[in-house]
């Protein structure tokens, strides 16, 4: 159904980081940071990219430029409440900091993401996450810079807004979302991003896709009431601008993103994936995202025995981009009425010179289905551990994402929820 405010939006709202890309670029992180007036910071990132060497080098490259940093190198991959709050107190007990710096993937970047909020606004980690499952209390004081250094192409968390966590005792992913959290620098270095493993960048990848197909094809943002400058939230609903970069990043991942899975290697192929990345990341982190993401958080939050190639954890996961993916197919053909040009332009952008089937409906979902497959991302849901059993469960954990659900082209309802898990049980 089509949305029909009394008084339509006429304003939308584009933010985003400072952004330094090529290769190369993690070297002058000590000049940056110089400029923003930083003597002393944090550095947060995860065991396995500490092993890398990439935090320690990037110390020694603070340290050149004299500035003192301290390392925190216990991000849990798939971050929960429990250890964002270790790194919290952490950063609170080893404070206070000048500046952060966050090098890792996702959640080593929304892990800093709440060291930095929680360190210089007063209360508990509940307290700021997303409502129904926290309070949505807003920051009073501003925060410290913060840097973010991926070394994964996919999460998009440094041009964004957005910090992912679970929340255990509910069993449920959800977030912070506040404009303050956004980074004031994104370091790409595309070097960086060499030694990520095929099922990572796969499902990274994925994560990429729906970031802009989701952004693309999100409610208009003249679909929404008319608000006030002081009611603006940082997800406005789909752009000009936001469709441009979505657009763009479409184009390159055709290009690059089976070499980059297939050939680690090809620094040719990494460094478009992480434009493609980049471009993903300023699109939604302004348009927004709906329904495979919102269905992702409940994959991912009641996962049980499921543990994916490559990722060198000590816990079952469904990684976030692995498991946005898994109901995308679906999602789309379900909301295709809604803006069925958008529909078929994205899968034309990302497979050029298909041949459109006789029900356009399918065309966005099958070109997805083939690259899923050709990326070794699991057959469905059904592949990562869920049953028929299991979705009412799913569907409870995703109508708890209305931030998300509210971004979606039409109106989204349990019954809708439930379709879409059941159809996505087994892909192929």
């Amino acid at each position: 159904m089509a949305f029909r405010p009394d008084q339509p939006e006429t304003v939308f709202t584009y933010g985003a980081p400072g952004l330094k890309f090529g290769v190369g670029a993690r070297h002058e992180i000590g000049f940056d940071l110089g400029q923003l007036g930083a003597r002393r910071v944090l550095i947060v990132t995860d065991p396995g990219v500490a092993a890398t060497g990439a935090p320690a080098e990037i110390a020694e490259t603070l340290k050149a430029a004299g500035i003192e940093s301290v390392v925190f190198d216990r991000s849990r991959v798939e971050p929960t409440d429990a250890s964002m709050i270790e790194a919290i107190e952490f950063g609170r007990s080893e404070g206070p900091f000048d500046a952060i710096v966050a090098v890792g993937g996702g959640s080593s970047i929304d892990t800093a993401k709440a060291v930095n909020l929680l360190t210089t606004n007063e209360g508990e980690l509940m307290d700021y996450i997303n409502a129904p499952v926290g309070k949505a209390k807003p920051p009073t004081s501003p925060l410290l810079p913060l840097i973010a250094v991926p070394t994964t192409t996919g999460t998009g968390s440094e041009s964004t807004t957005i910090c992912v966590l679970d929340v255990v005792s509910q069993h449920v992913k959800t977030g912070i979302s506040h404009a303050r959290l956004r980074p004031t620098l994104a370091v790409v270095d595309p070097e960086l991003t060499l030694s990520q493993p095929a099922g990572v960048t796969a499902a990274a990848g994925l994560d990429i896709l729906c970031h802009a197909l989701e952004s693309y094809t999100a409610r208009p943002y003249e679909s929404y009431e008319h608000k006030t400058a002081d009611q603006r939230v940082p997800y406005c609903g789909s752009n000009p601008i936001a469709d441009m970069w979505s657009e763009k990043a479409l184009s390159l991942m055709a290009m690059s993103f089976r070499t980059a899975v297939h050939d680690g290697g090809n620094l040719a192929a990494r460094t478009e994936v992480a434009m493609a990345a980049t471009f993903a990341g300023l699109g939604f982190g302004n348009a927004g995202v709906h329904i495979p993401h919102a269905n992702a958080y409940p994959i991912a939050g009641q996962v049980r025995d499921f543990r994916p190639d490559d990722y060198d954890a000590d816990h079952a996961m469904v990684p976030h981009g692995m498991a946005v993916s898994l109901t995308a197919p679906a999602a789309f053909r379900f909301t295709f009425d809604a803006s069925p040009d958008r529909h078929v332009r994205a899968a034309e952008l990302l497979a050029p010179g298909a041949t459109r089937p006789d029900n356009a409906a399918e065309f966005l979902p099958q070109v997805l289905t083939e690259l899923m497959r050709d990326v070794g991302i699991p057959a469905g849901i059904g592949a990562v551990g869920f049953g028929e059993g299991d979705i009412n469960s799913l569907v409870e954990g995703t109508m708890k994402q209305q931030r998300l659900l509210a971004t979606a082209p039409v109106e989204v309802t349990e019954d809708d929820v439930a379709h879409i898990l059941d159809e996505s049980i087994e892909l192929w």
